[in-house]
């Protein structure tokens, strides 16, 4: 059954050899009770490690039912000692934290015994040891006697064919000596037992054989065996510890060192909350800025401007160009024109663009404002005489036509009515004044209003007239060129037409105090429905298509410049005004710059394309689908045929999004130092934990555990202080949060700033799991790779 053929085994320290066992050949049966004498160093105890796989021989031949052990690998040698052998040792050798129930299952355990059957097992050979009343006590609980029936149990509940002994009444008295005797005695019927001892008289009286060893050979038998042939059906089943295992087993031994646990989690978990805090407070102040953002910024429109704008290529990809190589080696100056790193884009407002335009989903728009350089022809008067609204001192806007749900204008949904009513016609005109009521002197001179007062009533504004005189009206023809149709003291005329359109500025409107909407200048706004109606009438005048006609200005007579691509109508006033002064049109003469045909049609009203349109988005969250749905008219559009638009409140979401992610990086990394050194302090913990549980390591091998089965023991040990880390930090960080928001609110009056998301919440947990696993990475390896036999006599 057991065979030993030459086996040779020496040990070297430094340059001397000690040879533990010199050619040993014996054979042994498949059922007797063998002693082993001899004096200490006479080679009984190295026999008995190479007969049960904690140590290996040098050469010979250990043959185990036919099947020869000579090239046997680490798991097969790890399988044989959980299949075949059982150990009884002199010291018990049983683990602290386990009781002796789970001592007894740990080799079932490793061979993957189903937990009933296990438990079963366990409690039938404690039965047979005479602990059934003791089934769930630790082995700190037990007598020595006790103990060494423990260990008698362990050894016989996988049922193994060997039961190897050692010394294992060495530390009983001669009674329980005995006892333990005879109940070694009777496991040898029907198993093979090999008892090392120094005590002749135990071997004498209870061993069916004795083998006497002396300076590594064994010098004489009392009942040899001759060799005999036999035919291999030796079988091994492959030993494996489950994580889940690893985990009840590190666990046990963690809840033995409550204290020390628990302070090494809470250290570790010191860069978990710092990491916890800066992250919750991120998330907190991004809540706040998008908050505010939405609110402050949601004012901010979508504008598309027909001016020319100068475009950054390394901003938009369908305008790079190539670009030279940046950091050159070369020691060279290289000029270069800055414009060439930007191109000036125009947009083309077309007719089919605005209709694009007016087809967008109105559900995301609150409000579309048109910019026009139309100079339409309002006069004001104060009874007597009339005059030109000067439009060069008094801002005369359009209002955002209302888009949306249609729950109310635009007006009256952002802006408080002081006196009067909110405009229902095309024809009614509003008076928006700041925040304060106030309107500069220049513009309330504008209105026909005394300035020189501390205040006005509403009453002296509300119900004002203004006459708006169409184009056919206003000028008449004198020779090749037009002139207002009357002087300064006559325009009352004009006035009095019946043709003339009588505006009334039926209320006065003041920006809403909580509103980020109420956008528009102080001064008179009209709607763009009275503008578009001025432009259809115009657009058939005199004027106009003279104009078209005509290469001089039909105004001034001025000679015009060329239409020059990108641009536009730059140079026109807030009020719609072009620089061309012609007597009567309310500005002050002089022109700031080159004047084409195209800006004095525009101003004439020969056009209803507007020089700018505002999208105002229902809320600050409509935007990205407002965006999508303008770059969808760009695509596969040349660059010369895109409409670009600026989004200044993406910009300005973008700059303080980066900067808070930039800070939020760096205290991040401030923080993650202390990770560092909880990886550093957890090497050194699971370190220590090797060091103590070193012959729990030497047990644990002798039953047949892998390395990577102890690898996984102190992995395990590490994730459980890593969760722990995790959990604790986690839940301190909450915790933490209170004050935190308390002591925020009183200084900024900031409310639940610090808000820790659940994601980050439980990614740092699985960042304190991984840290803590490579942290104990080294440190486990370290007990995989120790000796069994070495562990097995460590204290």
């Amino acid at each position: 059954m057991l065979q030993l053929k030459n086996i040779t085994k020496s040990y070297k320290t430094g340059e001397f050899t000690q040879v533990a066992l010199n050619k040993v050949n014996l054979n042994f049966r498949e059922s007797e009770f063998v002693a082993v004498l001899g004096q200490s160093g006479s080679g009984k105890t190295t026999l008995l490690n190479i007969i049960g796989g904690l140590d290996q021989y040098d050469s010979g031949e250990l043959i185990i039912n036919g099947q020869s052990t000579e090239h046997f690998k680490d798991g097969e040698w790890d399988a044989y000692r959980n299949n075949s052998v059982g150990f009884i040792f002199q010291s018990y050798n049983l683990i602290s934290h386990l009781s002796i129930t789970d001592n007894v299952e740990m080799g079932m355990t490793l061979s993957g015994v189903a937990s009933a059957e296990k438990h079963r097992k366990a409690l039938e050979v404690l039965e047979k040891v005479g602990l059934k009343e003791h089934v769930h006590k630790k082995p700190n609980q037990l007598s020595g006697g006790q103990m060494q029936r423990v260990a008698i149990a362990r050894a016989l509940a996988n049922n193994p064919d060997i039961i190897l002994a050692d010394e294992p009444t060495g530390a009983l008295d001669s009674e329980t000596s005995e006892q333990i005797m005879e109940l070694i005695k009777s496991i040898a019927e029907d198993k093979l037992v090999i008892m090392v001892t120094h005590n002749p008289e135990l071997a004498e009286s209870y061993a069916d054989r004795v083998i006497r060893f002396s300076d590594g050979h064994a010098i004489s038998d009392s009942n040899p065996l001759a060799t005999q042939k036999a035919s291999s059906n030796y079988k091994l089943k492959e030993t494996s510890m489950s994580f889940f295992t690893a985990l009840k087993l590190s666990g046990k031994n963690i809840s033995t060192k409550k204290w020390r646990t628990g302070l090494t989690a809470f250290a570790s978990s010191i860069g978990i909350i710092g990491i916890a805090l800066i992250l919750s407070l991120s998330n907190g102040f991004d809540k706040q800025i998008s908050s505010y953002e939405a609110g402050a910024l949601s004012n901010f429109p979508i504008s598309i401007n027909q001016t020319a704008m100068s475009v950054d290529i390394s901003e938009h990809a369908a305008l790079e160009d190539t670009k030279p190589p940046a950091y050159p080696a070369d020691k060279k100056l290289y000029p270069y024109d800055p414009s060439e790193n930007s191109i000036l884009h125009t947009n083309v407002l077309t007719k089919e663009y605005m209709e694009y335009l007016d087809k967008i989903d109105p559900k995301l728009i609150d409000g579309i404002s048109y910019t026009r350089t139309v100079n339409m022809n309002m006069l004001l008067s104060d009874g007597e005489k009339a005059t030109t609204l000067d439009k060069g001192n008094l801002s005369v806007t359009p209002y955002p036509s209302k888009q949306g749900d249609g729950s109310g204008s635009y007006l009256e949904q952002y802006y408080d009515l002081l006196d009067g009513s909110f405009p229902s016609e095309k024809t009614d005109v509003v008076l928006i004044v700041d925040e304060y009521n106030r309107l500069t002197d220049a513009a309330t001179a504008a209105l026909g209003l005394d300035y020189n007062v501390d205040s006005i009533d509403f009453s002296e504004v509300v119900g004002k007239e203004l006459k708006l005189i169409m184009n056919n009206d206003y000028y008449r023809k004198n020779g090749e060129q037009f002139v207002v149709n009357g002087t300064a003291s006559n325009l009352m005329e004009l006035y009095n037409n019946d043709k003339a359109v009588t505006l009334n500025i039926v209320g006065v409107l003041r920006g809403q105090e909580d509103s980020r909407m109420s956008t528009l200048p102080a001064g008179l706004a009209f709607s763009d429905e009275l503008a578009t109606s001025f432009i259809e009438d115009a657009k058939k005048s005199e004027i106009v298509l003279a104009q078209q006609e005509a290469d001089i200005n039909v105004l001034t007579g001025q000679v015009l410049s060329e239409a020059v691509s990108g641009s536009g109508a730059a140079g026109m006033d807030a009020g719609g005004m072009p620089p061309m002064m012609a007597p009567g049109m309310g500005a002050a003469g002089g022109m700031a710059g080159s004047l084409t045909k195209e800006n004095v049609l525009a101003s004439l009203g020969a056009t209803e394309i507007p020089t700018s349109v505002s999208l105002y988005p229902i809320d600050f969250g409509t935007k990205e689908s407002i965006t999508a749905y303008l770059d969808k008219w760009n695509a596969d559009r040349d660059t010369k045929d895109q409409v670009m638009y600026t989004d200044l409140a993406a910009i300005v979401t973008n700059i303080s999004g980066s900067i808070m992610d930039g800070i939020t990086m760096v205290l991040i990394a401030f923080a993650a130092i202390s990770l560092i050194v909880s990886l550093i302090m957890i090497a050194i913990i699971t370190y220590i934990s090797v060091m103590e549980r070193t012959k729990e390591i030497g047990v644990l091998r002798a039953l047949g555990a892998r390395k990577k089965d102890i690898t996984r023991v102190f992995n395990a040990e590490t994730f459980i202080i890593g969760a722990c880390s995790g959990i604790l930090g986690i839940g301190i960080t909450y915790l933490l949060t209170i004050p935190v928001n308390a002591i925020l609110y009183n200084l900024t009056e900031l409310s639940n700033v610090a808000q820790l998301n659940p994601l980050h919440a439980l990614s740092l947990g699985i960042i304190s799991v991984v840290l803590t696993l490579i942290g104990g990475f080294i440190p486990a390896k370290m007990a995989a790779k120790k000796d069994p036999v070495t562990a097995l006599r460590s204290e």
